[in-house]
C-alpha cells in the first residue's frame, strides 16, 4: 500500500503538459524539490515528448496526483482501436513502447476529479447544477467504468455531444457521456447547464445564450475553489472561486504552476517548438 502524501509538503498545481517535458523540468527547477504536484490533465499529445512525460509522471509515485483530460482519453481510445489517430497526435511512441500495457493501465486508473486542501481539481469544468460533492461522486462513477474490466466497452460509447445536458434520470452510456464531457471538454454552457462544444476561443466568444461554465449565476460549486486546465485561450485566471492554469505551453506560450496555499504563480516560457496545425 502506498504511503499517504506528507501533509507538510507544499502543493503546486500545474497546467496541461501535453508532452512538453522540457518545459516541465524547467518549471520544477523553480519549485521545492519535495513539493506535491497536481496535474490538471492532458499529460500527453501534441508536444514532442509524450512517452517521456508519461513515464516521468508514473515515476513520481505519491508525490503526483493527476486527473484525466480529453487527450489522455483519446490515447486510450486509439490504443483500443476505437478511434483513428489524428495527424497532430504525438503518442505513437507510447503505442509502440514495450511497457505500453503498463502505461495505458496507469492512465485509465487515474481519477477524473480530486479534492484536497480545500481545492477541487478537474480538467475542464463542473456543470453549474453540480455541487462539489456531486461532481466528485459522478467523477468516481466514471472512474469505475474506466478503471474496471469493461473499460473498452465504455470507450466505445464515450464519444458524442448528446445528451448535452445533465439529468439525474440519465442511465448507462448517456449518463457517463454527459459526465465525461463535462469534466474533460466543457467550456461554455447555458444557465441550465446545456453544453456547447464547438467554440474554443476565449471567454468573450460565447455563442448567444451561452456563457463560460464558471460564470453561471448561482453555480452550485461556487463555495469551493476549482483549479482546472483545458482552456488555453482563457489565459491565466486566478480569482477567489477558481484558477484556470492552462496557459498554452504547447502553443508556444508558458507553462504555469500555482501554489494552492497562497495562489503564488510560477511560470516558464515554452522550451518546445509551438504546435502548428
Amino acid at each position: 500500500m502506498n504511503a499517504p502524501p506528507d501533509p507538510g509538503r507544499e502543493v503546486w498545481a500545474i497546467g496541461d503538459l501535453q508532452g512538453c517535458l522540457d518545459s516541465l523540468l524547467a518549471l520544477l527547477d523553480n519549485l521545492p524539490a519535495d513539493a506535491s504536484l497536481w496535474l490538471t490533465g492532458d499529460l500527453i499529445n501534441r508536444g514532442p515528448r509524450s512517452l517521456d512525460t508519461l513515464r516521468w509522471a508514473m515515476a513520481q509515485g505519491d508525490r503526483l496526483t493527476t486527473v484525466l483530460g480529453n487527450h489522455d482519453l483519446h490515447l486510450l481510445a486509439v490504443a483500443a482501436g476505437i478511434r483513428a489517430a489524428h495527424r497532430s497526435d504525438t503518442f505513437d511512441e507510447i503505442l509502440q513502447a514495450p511497457d505500453r500495457a503498463d502505461l495505458l493501465d496507469w492512465i485509465r486508473t487515474r481519477p477524473l476529479a480530486h479534492f484536497d486542501h480545500g481545492w477541487l481539481m478537474v480538467h475542464a469544468g463542473v456543470l453549474p447544477q453540480w455541487s462539489r460533492a456531486q461532481a466528485l461522486e459522478l467523477a468516481d462513477e466514471l472512474h469505475g467504468a474506466l478503471a474496471g474490466p469493461g473499460w473498452i466497452g465504455f470507450l466505445r460509447t464515450m464519444y458524442g455531444n448528446e445528451p448535452s445536458q445533465w439529468s439525474a434520470q440519465l442511465l448507462g452510456a448517456d449518463r457517463l457521456r454527459v459526465i465525461v464531457n463535462a469534466l474533460t471538454r466543457l467550456r461554455f454552457c447555458t444557465a441550465d447547464g446545456r453544453m456547447e462544444f464547438h467554440t474554443k476561443e476565449g471567454a468573450g466568444s460565447a455563442p448567444p445564450g451561452f456563457m463560460p461554465w464558471f460564470e453561471v449565476p448561482g453555480r452550485a460549486s461556487a463555495d469551493t475553489p476549482i483549479v482546472f486546465g483545458h482552456w488555453s485561450s482563457l489565459g491565466l485566471i486566478n480569482r477567489a472561486d477558481l484558477a484556470a492554469i492552462d496557459t498554452g505551453c504547447v502553443w508556444g506560450r508558458t507553462l504555469s504552476a500555482m501554489r494552492l496555499s497562497d495562489r503564488r504563480i510560477v511560470e516558464v516560457s515554452c522550451r518546445e517548438l509551438p504546435v502548428v496545425l
